[in-house]
Parts: structure tokens; sequence; C-alpha cells
């Protein structure tokens, strides 16, 4: 079973939630995913992800809010 770490950045400006969501993969643990509460779809953060290797997956919660939860590469 995998551990979560949780990170709220809804109403940061740019750069801001994604340098708070890349500082916070850079330390997490093998075991743990990400779950990243923020206030729109960051799409330059998915070609990141992408790039990196990690596996995510994005939630709208509210037109306003969504849930994404990251995983470490395999």
């Amino acid at each position: 079973m995998k551990l979560t770490r949780q990170i709220d950045v809804r109403g940061l400006p740019p750069p801001e939630p994604f340098e708070k969501i890349m500082n916070a993969l850079q330390t997490l643990p093998a075991d743990t995913e990400l779950l990243v509460q923020i206030h729109r779809e960051p799409y330059p953060l998915y070609d990141v992800l992408r790039d990196t290797g990690y596996t995510w997956h994005t939630q709208m919660l509210a037109e306003d809010n969504f849930n994404i939860i990251i995983s470490r590469p395999a």
C-alpha cells in the first residue's frame, strides 16, 4: 500500500505551484504518491511529468478545484 503526501497549491500565482510540486517530488520517497490540490489543470507540469517518467491521475472536483495524484517512476 502506498503512502500519500499532500500539498495544497490552490491560489498561488505562477510559477509557485509548479515549483512547489517539483520540490515535493524531489523528496518523495519511493513508496509514496503525491496528492496535489490545485485550482487549474497544470498542462506544463504534465509535460515535465511525462518526460521524467512519472504517472498521474487528475480528478476535477469543481470548475476551479482539481486533485492530481502523482506517482514516481517504477
